[in-house]
């Protein structure tokens, strides 16, 4: 039987299809078509009412609400449902919330509170080593971070109706590590495309991934839901890079919020991602935003420089 024989054929993108889940009341076609709505926008991570305003008004097309507040021993928990309730009353843009990886009780408060998406969050502690969330059980669309392709596949058949590929998880500014795995992703899509069939149920398995989303990702090109970045994000030049190494948006960590003006930085990223093969453009929205968040970020960016040309033979 074929996935179309089972029903609920998705069509995305110009696409073929993902089967949406037996449960007919969470279809899954309806959170792709609400993830792909953010498409060529930027999404802020704030912790305070007056930073979702900010951001709002900067033009983020969504924010994601954290909590700064750790425990004594470090562990990052979902935000506190008061904070979600206070900024989906001040702002009209999407609000996001993440749950830690494994905790489904966490996301069944987040889908009660009427967050727009529930981030599966690798970027807070996590829950469950061994299991993510069956994201065909709710109604609210799923984000979920991925390294490289057979990661993202494996979050789509667990019912993620978007990706985030992650980088930079420690705030540091550094895009690095994020480059390198959009690149890791979309050399193994490039190599995907230029196979035979036959050797795609081999390439599935070598990736671990569901043999059907491979295929389709070779009929489309791409992984066949939305993709942003994120991960050391904070300049307009960083936005754009994003972009023109195939990503469909970004995600902004709350380190924009470090000097003077953010709205003039979190404009500027929100511009670069929209005008990313603009020099022009993003030449003049990166005018005048010397920060102590850039200055650390250059400067880490030179220590590692440094020490990869001691090590150079």
């Amino acid at each position: 039987m074929t996935d179309q024989d089972q029903g609920g054929a998705v069509t995305i993108y110009s696409g073929t299809a993902i089967t949406d889940a037996a449960k007919k009341n969470h279809p899954f076609s309806v959170k792709v078509g609400l993830a792909q709505v953010l498409r060529g926008g930027a999404i802020v991570d704030v912790s305070s009412v007056d930073q979702a305003k900010i951001a709002e008004s900067a033009g983020a097309c969504a924010v994601i609400v954290s909590d700064p507040v750790r425990s004594p021993a470090g562990v990052r928990r979902m935000p506190d449902p008061v904070l979600i309730k206070d900024v989906k009353l001040a702002v009209s843009i999407p609000v996001m919330a993440r749950a830690r990886v494994g905790h489904f009780v966490e996301a069944q408060i987040l889908e009660s509170l009427a967050v727009d998406y529930i981030d599966e969050s690798e970027i807070i502690s996590v829950a469950d080593e061994d299991n993510f969330i069956n994201k065909h059980n709710f109604r609210s669309p799923f984000i979920c971070g991925c390294r490289d392709t057979g990661e993202a596949l494996r979050r789509i058949r667990e019912g993620a109706a978007m990706i985030r590929i992650q980088g930079d998880l420690d705030g540091s500014g550094n895009i690095a590590e994020t480059v390198r795995n959009i690149r890791s992703l979309m050399g193994q899509v490039r190599v995907l495309n230029n196979m035979d069939d036959d050797e795609v149920f081999t390439f599935a398995k070598k990736i671990s991934a569901p043999y059907d989303l491979v295929a389709q990702t070779k009929q489309m090109g791409r992984v066949p839901v939305v993709q942003f970045a994120s991960g050391g994000i904070t300049t307009p030049a960083d936005a754009a890079m994003m972009m023109q190494l195939g990503c469909d948006g970004v995600f902004v960590g709350p380190e924009v919020f470090d000097g003077p003006d953010p709205f003039k930085k979190i404009r500027g990223i929100v511009q670069a991602v929209q005008h990313y093969n603009d020099p022009h453009v993003l030449a003049k929205m990166s005018s005048g935003l010397r920060s102590s968040a850039m200055e650390g970020s250059s400067a880490r960016g030179d220590r590692i420089q440094g020490s990869t040309s001691q090590g150079r033979v």
